[in-house]
């Protein structure tokens, strides 16, 4: 009788678990975003979450949570339960917080629900800056090494890995000043306290259409729809044509123990968000491209992003650790 007993409590708690998370979700999400609000990730966030909200059917409560060029968001997720309450809105950062030496937790420990879409970055300068275009920028930066002062959201960051990329193909001694996301950078460098910044086109297309910013370049092979008239990068720096086209990207991660079944109701859900008509418009008014992928497909996608930025990192010099050494290989 005992054994049947403690059968019928065992079958019982196991059904009970299995109920439990068919019925996720039960009550309210949290997505945390790992920049500030106004910078390109809450951006993205923002706009899918309503349709995620609806396809969920519970709310996602959005938390931005900034700090050490994303690690501390990521930590944050990693260290809740792993019942798929709490998510992460994230950006390509923790994939290059090993090589950076800022953390060693990057999203080979997440499951990517889905990676919504990457962007276009751009090189911008205040309205009224001195800097017409992309050669007179790089002739200031080369006549006088270190005293031009670059916006930065901190190493791994976006900023710092054009920066990287840009290095690596022309002379490019600056002063990084950082900021908690591209957003506050952006305001900072309005305000005269930087003299350039790269960043998401996503994050400083407003601006740019308001007049109050200048783009000198796309950090891209090709002009872009969104910024009509803006060249090339690679027209001032042809050797940047091997990494390109490169950007940043925007996900959403959960732990990667997070059960199955509640994983793949994160996926239906996200993957129907990322169709929304809401969300698709702000991407390509921001000169962002649609993935929406997600499994394999994404962690295809992660590794390979990885390989490129993280060598491109450890050529120019701005790696703290070797990708070698990690596990990366060259690609």
């Amino acid at each position: 009788m005992i054994r049947t007993l403690f059968g019928a409590v065992t079958a019982l708690a196991l059904f009970t678990g299995a109920a439990a998370q068919a019925d996720y979700p039960e009550r309210e999400v949290l997505g945390v975003v790992m920049w500030g609000a106004g910078g390109a990730t809450d951006t993205v966030a923002r706009a899918v979450n309503p349709a995620a909200e609806e396809a969920l059917g519970k709310p996602i409560v959005v938390l931005n949570k900034s700090g050490g060029a994303g690690a501390i968001s990521t930590a944050f997720v990693n260290a809740a339960p792993a019942d798929g309450y709490t998510f992460l809105y994230g950006a390509e950062n923790p994939q290059l917080h090993p090589v950076m030496g800022v953390s060693k937790l990057d999203y080979s420990s997440f499951y990517p629900v889905n990676i919504l879409g990457r962007g276009v970055a751009v090189v911008v300068v205040p309205a009224d800056s001195k800097y017409k275009s992309m050669a007179d920028l790089l002739a200031d930066i080369k006549a006088n090494p270190g005293a031009v002062k670059m916006g930065s959201t901190g190493p791994g960051g976006l900023p710092s890995t054009v920066g990287a990329l840009i290095k690596n193909s022309a002379p490019f001694d600056v002063t990084a000043i950082p900021f908690g996301g591209e957003g506050p950078g952006l305001t900072a460098m309005l305000g005269g306290e930087v003299d350039f910044m790269p960043s998401g086109i996503s994050a400083a297309a407003e601006q740019i259409k308001a007049g109050k910013m200048r783009a000198l370049a796309v950090v891209n092979p090709t002009a872009v729809d969104t910024l009509p008239g803006v060249p090339p990068i690679t027209d001032a720096i042809p050797d940047m044509k091997k990494f390109l086209p490169w950007g940043p990207f925007y996900g959403v991660f959960v732990r990667g123990d997070v059960p199955d079944d509640v994983k793949a109701t994160m996926v239906a859900a996200f993957k129907k968000a990322a169709t929304s008509e809401a969300f698709t418009t702000l991407m390509a008014n921001r000169g962002n491209v649609v993935m929406n992928i997600s499994g394999d497909e994404a962690v295809t996608f992660l590794k390979k992003w990885q390989q490129v930025t993280a060598w491109a990192l450890q050529d120019t010099g701005a790696a703290k650790v070797n990708p070698e050494t990690i596990g990366i290989p060259r690609p």
